[in-house]
């Protein structure tokens, strides 16, 4: 892990990190002989530096905590200021006036003993974008319970698509970039998903000191995200003993219900149809009965093993939600949900003060997520709840455990070592526990079944998942860095490595019950006789339009990932106001595939940062920054499945003359020519080589800000500033590899003396060569593809850009408020490493690029596009016993996609991809032609100390998303079940804003 250092200066400055676990203290004293400063932290650490001949001096590399201040004359202490609060990653100005006899500036956005200059701080060291947000801050907001909660205080921070894993990942988008391109850290070390990048384990809420969110702009020292970074700081013991409890309410009876839903009844073109057109106006969903309580118990505890030298602290959190949920008329099964969330989480965190020149750090984490659930049979036709069915919902367990090391070493004053070293280890558990599934198949839209066999029920069976995990999925992970860093004159200089490895074993899914499950469609009336997937040789169903698909889908594998990288970097302050900070990063990414056979190796990639800082009056009154910068963006482990390992994704094609007691077909016709695949996974092995292109670039991105901050008055801070992010390259999948064969022929050879993928991993809209293997077994042929080659007629394109403006007054020991307003776009025809609109989480194997044909069209507004956001929070000391907060979030909404049939075309399916086309109603539709409507949220909350606990006990109501309100986030894009058969759901809201609910707190802190 990186630490610190502050570079000397009027104005000094510090480089502010990511990831970073310290801060800095900095100043001016009148410069006299034999003065030194001297600081002692909380656990008793102490640091002594000699201020220089112009009176500045400076202490790097500090641990996060409260620290007393003394200016030093031969030995004796002249002046002091106690309490100063450490920003993590930032620097804190602690200045000493003439001959000691004036009160200082100690300048923290969360102390309230602010003296002399009262001015809000602007960090002039800072050439980045970063919200910090302290425990403080946190004890006051009303606010989700949980990292990303946080985060989407940043401005421009976005909730990422609850489409991705079916509300399972809980996410954030940052500048416009994918769900899965940000990194998650703990006390300095990688905690991001290992398998997927999807999240990040974070502390149990009362365990967070600060918790740093960048949205760009940092060094050299920090790498392998091109969204942004969430960085948490756990709490730490000191000298004094802290214990505290506190007790969590969310109760049924102040909670909202959702609405219910209804199938929209639109008139459709011509020659279009409904799937069911008996459906349209009838109920969807029915959500009147939905709500869910929570109850969450914490406790921490926290203090001396042995005063000034060792100590501990260590938190617990157990959070349970269980609610109720209906399923909509389509879903299998129809019936309410008794589902159960667990959440706990443990912190532990050890600090040995070795001596003043040397510290150990040792933390630990173990969290878990645990979500089941019961079904119980429910009556559309009554709106009533029976009894169980005898089936359960898919009970998933994922849990994580790091075990984190960091020793920091202050070899001299300018010279500062660290290293640190973290293992994580992850298993990722889903399975549903119905017993005796191995001969029901899943059965998928049985509202789709033929009614001349079912009597108008829809016949299903116990088993309510089409797909489950290998018992034994999960990941390691561990990683090392070690930093050196060197104050030279003006110079502060960095360099280090940063490497990372991930193994994961047995990840993928696999195909519930009897290795198969069944899928019913119809075709609307007047199609029956239009073939369904022409390319393929599948047919047309005839007679009522009814069949049914069996699919087969299993891609359990193994993998591992190597990430390592070096930097040099040298802040260099040129004048007293003006900061430079160059640096080089050295990023190399190698995945292997479960033969521990490298399928992608990046080689090296320089990834240059160029920031800088102007203190335009030299009082850090105004402060004008720059920031140009390269970032590389590693795949994770996911890649290799279905990717670089062997996968089977298959259909047959039946119609039927029954349905049996189980919701199986019977009197099967096949339509199909045996088993299909649009991508051609039929299980076979996988050639590493050839699998990926050659000389593929990792997925990057350069982005530029320009901004400014500048104090109004003695208590507010204001500021603005413009990002451009372009996504310079990306990595996907293209299954249309015939065309390889192609240009084979056309280059004058012969197509069929190769072994061509059914799939391969390339960079779109680039020049990629590819090596595959002769049929003969003798040496290997190389084909270089260009966008041509493919037919594609863009590459791949991802532009944002964004206008912040801010107006912030600091807390002061009364009041704190913030106001953010951003305009931003995010366009192009490339969301990232997923695709939210459908919800596909195989990472940088989206189904866009996997054929030209996908890609007509497809230039739009993103999926993360929010045009306007306007966020707002505050808190009010109405009283030393009575405070009151808020929190506000307006935002566009999201843009909408249609996909569907080429029904223009002469084969409406060319790709056998089914409805996913960008075409609706036989016309090009392209994505963010219509949008999701604004998202509005307020939040407010009451807390009450009475002072005869001499404020150690409080109570608070926080009442949340105040104004009810219920919009979409997200809606059904599929807009065919068939040639010209539209689906019923096309354009529903799929995920909704949780109803209004209320929180009860009662806490003891001592």
């Amino acid at each position: 892990m990186l630490a610190l250092a502050l570079a000397v200066g009027f104005g000094a400055t510090a480089p502010v990190f990511a990831q970073s676990t310290t801060g800095d203290i900095f100043g001016q004293v009148p410069a006299a002989a034999g003065e030194s400063v001297q600081v002692v932290s909380s656990t008793g650490l102490t640091r002594t530096v000699p201020v220089d001949a112009q009176g500045r001096y400076r202490i790097g590399n500090l641990p996060v905590g409260s620290y007393n201040v003394s200016l030093m004359r031969d030995g004796a202490v002249v002046d002091s200021r106690n309490g100063v609060q450490l920003k993590v990653g930032g620097s804190t100005d602690v200045s000493f006036a003439a001959a000691a006899t004036t009160a200082a500036s100690a300048q923290s956005l969360d102390q309230v003993t602010v003296t002399a200059n009262t001015l809000p701080p602007i960090d002039t060291s800072a050439v980045d974008s970063r919200t910090i947000v302290t425990a403080q801050t946190l004890a006051r907001l009303p606010l989700g319970r949980n990292a990303e909660a946080i985060a989407l205080l940043a401005p421009g921070a976005v909730p990422g698509s609850s489409n991705l894993g079916n509300g399972r990942y809980r996410t954030v988008s940052f500048g416009g970039s994918g769900a899965s391109e940000n990194a998650y850290y703990v006390n300095g070390y990688n905690t991001s998903d290992p398998y997927r990048n999807l999240g990040g384990v974070g502390l149990p809420y009362g365990a967070i000191d600060q918790q740093e969110v960048y949205t760009g702009g940092y060094s050299a020292m920090y790498g392998r995200s091109d969204g942004g970074v969430i960085s948490q700081v756990g709490k730490r013991g000191t000298n004094d003993w802290h214990f505290g409890a506190q007790v969590l309410w969310e109760p049924k009876f102040l909670s909202s219900t959702a609405g219910s839903i209804y199938y929209g009844n639109k008139a459709l073109p011509p020659g279009y149809g409904y799937a069911d057109d008996t459906l349209p106006g009838s109920i969807y969903r029915n959500r009147q009965d939905n709500t869910k309580w929570t109850t969450t118990y914490s406790a921490y505890v926290g203090g001396p093993l042995i005063k000034d030298k060792l100590f501990f602290f260590v938190a617990a959190e157990a959070e349970k939600t269980e609610g109720t949920s209906t399923a909509s008329v389509e879903a299998n099964p129809v019936a309410n949900n008794h589902y159960t969330y667990n959440l706990p989480k443990i912190y532990a965190k050890i600090d040995w003060n070795i001596n003043d020149s040397n510290i150990l750090e040792l933390t630990g984490i173990h969290s878990t997520d645990e979500q089941r659930g019961t079904y119980y049979n429910y009556d559309y036709a009554t709106r009533t709840v029976g009894g169980p069915l005898g089936s359960n919902a898919d009970t998933s367990k994922l849990t994580s455990k790091y075990a984190i090391a960091k020793y920091t070493s202050y070899i001299t004053d300018d010279l500062t070592f660290t290293a640190t070293y973290g293992k994580g280890w992850t298993t990722d558990y889903l399975h549903n526990p119905t017993p005796g599934l191995d001969q029901q198949p899943y059965i998928d839209s049985p509202f789709l079944q033929n009614p001349a066999y079912t009597g108008g029920t829809p016949i299903t069976n116990l088993n309510t998942s089409s797909t489950t995990q290998a018992p034994n999925a999960g990941s390691v992970t561990h990683g090392l860095r070690l930093d050196l860093e060197w104050q030279l004159g003006d110079h502060h200089l960095a360099g280090g490595i940063d490497n990372m490895h991930y193994s994961a074993d047995n990840e993928g899914q696999d195909t519930s019950g009897p290795g198969y499950y069944l899928r019913y469609r119809k075709a609307s009336a007047g199609n029956e006789n239009v073939p369904i997937r022409p390319s393929q040789g599948v047919g047309a169903p005839g007679g009522d339009g009814y069949y049914v698909t069996q699919r087969i889908f299993s891609t359990v594998t193994s993998m591992s990932l190597d990430q390592k990288a070096q930097y040099l970097e040298d802040r260099w302050q040129m004048t007293d106001r003006f900061l430079l900070s160059v640096g080089v990063r050295n990023d190399s990414f190698k995945n292997f595939n479960d033969k521990n056979r490298p399928y992608v190796n990046s080689g090296p990639q320089w990834a240059p940062r160029l920031g800088a800082s102007w203190d335009v009056f030299g009082d850090s009154s105004l402060k004008i920054y720059a920031n140009l910068g390269r970032y590389y963006l590693a795949l994770p482990n996911n890649v290799a499945v279905r990717g670089a390992s062997p996968s089977t994704y298959t259909d047959v094609f039946y119609t039927y003359t029954g349905i049996d007691s189980l919701g199986r077909p019977t009197g099967l016709t096949e339509i199909s020519p045996g088993a299909v695949s649009p991508d051609g996974e039929y299980g076979q092995p996988v050639d590493p080589i050839a699998v990926s292109a050659r000389d593929l670039k990792s997925q990057y991105q350069d982005e530029g800000i320009v901004g400014f901050d500048k104090t109004l008055g003695d208590g507010w801070v204001t500021g603005a500033k413009v990002t451009v992010r372009k996504l310079r390259s990306a990595i996907d999948d293209v299954c249309d590899t015939g065309l390889l064969g192609e240009k084979i022929a056309a280059n004058g050879g012969d197509p069929d003396s190769v072994i061509i993928p059914g799939c391969v991993i390339f960079n779109p809209g680039s020049t990629n060569t590819f090596s595959l293997a002769n049929v003969d077994g003798n040496g290997r042929t190389e084909v270089k593809m260009n966008q041509q080659d493919w037919g594609f007629t863009q590459k791949a394109k991802r532009n944002y850009y964004a206008l912040d403006l801010y107006l912030d007054h600091p807390f002061n020991g009364k009041w704190q408020g913030r106001v953010d307003y951003t305009f931003s776009r995010s366009y192009g025809n490339t969301e990232g490493q997923t695709k939210s609109d459908i919800g596909q989480t195989d990472i940088s194997k989206t189904q866009d690029w996997d054929s030209a044909e996908l890609m007509r069209y497809a230039n739009g507004l993103l999926s993360n596009d929010r045009t306007h956001q306007i966020k707002a929070y505050g808190a009010y000391q109405l009283t030393p016993e009575w405070l009151v907060s808020g929190n506000l979030r307006l935002a566009s909404g999201a843009p909408k996609s249609c996909l569907g049939f080429e029904d223009a075309e002469a084969d409406p399916d060319p790709l056998g991809y089914g409805s996913s086309y960008h075409n609706c109603n036989g016309m090009p539709s392209h994505p963010g032609d219509k949008r999701n409507p604004w998202y509005r949220q307020l939040d407010l909350a009451v807390t009450y100390r009475p002072n005869y606990f001499d404020g150690k006990l409080a109570f608070g109501l926080s009442v949340f998303n105040v104004t009810n309100e219920r919009k979409p986030l997200n809606s059904f894009s599929t807009y065919e079940a068939g040639p010209v058969t539209v689906n019923n759901n096309y354009d529903l809201g799929q995920f909704y804003q949780t109803p209004r609910y209320a929180r009860l707190t009662a806490t003891y802190d001592f």
